[in-house]
């Protein structure tokens, strides 16, 4: 009889155990992230991996993040923000303008000469989504982190020492807003993604590209053009993006799971982003000096006549904005006031 209590409480306990376990290990809970540069390139490495490990460890092993870097995970970059609503990927990083006019107001922190620091413009940028897009734009998934790179550089085959150069140029351009405004500016602009960009400048499809110095390196780019044309701050352009989630996963994560992610997410995190990203433009434009690349920079008086050329590009997106009842006035001026607040 006291065998088989024992064997009795023995079973019990085991099925305790197991219960306890099946119990944790449902609380389990691992997550793709998605994104569109190869695992290598600064942001990555210097912003999402880390920001993975940070939630890793927060949790204590109870999330897993898993990188696909360099779109493994199939599709194309402009595909990535429906990939994270439909559920093909939990976590994406991605740029707004790779869907045109899809997130409007996302792209008042891209018109031109408007951004002079990427922390300060990524913090405005996070303020200015929670008072008008978090409900709107970005209602159909969680948003971990928006921000802005350092500012724009235009690469190039041939100089362009002022705005008459870039008449006829082919240009690169990554959103809707740059392409326009380098129309304006007299170039012939061709939208398309980062990872397009090696080939299309190495097969002659575009005379440049407009990018941050912080993804030169990983693309190579002054290999491929020896010509770097800079202008002061205000900077030419920058590009908005989105760290996102789906918004489901997120939903059913327990509450304590729900504050590591939110712990890591949010406006210090977007912050922290900008400044990353602007903090390794230096070492990539090192690459391209160490070169013997030509280094370009546009002195206040040319800048004017680029400011100048580039005002439309600003008046016809308020405009626009009129059109479809966002009000862009308030919209400008409200995200040049939260920059300039951000700004130390």
């Amino acid at each position: 009889m006291t065998i088989t209590r024992r064997l009795f409480a023995g079973a019990a306990a085991l099925a305790l155990s197991l219960g306890a376990g099946s119990a944790a290990l449902a609380q389990d809970v691992t997550l793709r992230m998605h994104q569109f540069l190869p695992a290598q390139a600064n942001v990555p490495k210097n912003i999402l991996i880390p920001w993975a490990d940070r939630v890793m460890e927060a949790s204590e092993g109870r999330i897993e993040i898993q990188h696909y870097p360099a779109m493994q995970l199939g599709g194309t970059p402009p595909q990535l923000i429906d990939q994270v609503i439909d559920g093909v990927a939990d976590i994406v990083w991605t740029v707004a303008g790779y869907t045109p006019g899809r997130f409007p107001r996302a792209e008042v922190f891209e018109l031109p000469f408007s951004m002079t620091d990427a922390e300060a413009s990524s913090r405005a940028y996070w303020q200015l989504a929670e008072e008008t897009m978090m409900d709107q734009d970005f209602a159909d998934f969680k948003v971990l982190g928006v921000w802005v790179h350092g500012p724009g550089v235009i690469h190039t085959d041939e100089p362009v020492e002022e705005l008459a150069d870039l008449n006829g140029m082919k240009l690169r351009g990554p959103t809707r807003i740059t392409t326009q405004m380098f129309e304006d500016l007299g170039a012939t602009a061709v939208g398309m993604p980062v990872p397009a960009i090696p080939e299309a400048l190495s097969k002659g499809v575009v005379n440049g590209a407009v990018i941050p110095w912080e993804v030169t390196a990983a693309l190579k780019v002054p290999e491929l053009v020896q010509n770097h044309t800079e202008l002061a701050s205000p900077a030419l352009y920058t590009t908005a993006f989105i760290f996102a989630m789906n918004k489901d996963r997120y939903e059913a994560l327990p509450d304590d799971l729900k504050a590591v992610i939110d712990a890591e997410s949010g406006l210090e995190f977007s912050g922290l982003a900008g400044r990353t990203m602007q903090a390794d433009d230096g070492p990539s434009r090192q690459m391209a000096v160490d070169a013997g690349n030509n280094i370009i920079e546009i002195g206040e008086e040319e800048a004017a006549k680029w400011r100048a050329a580039a005002q439309p590009t600003i008046d016809r997106w308020i405009a626009e904005m009129d059109e479809r009842g966002m009000d862009g006035t308030a919209l400008r001026a409200r995200s040049l006031e939260l920059i300039e607040a951000n700004t130390n």
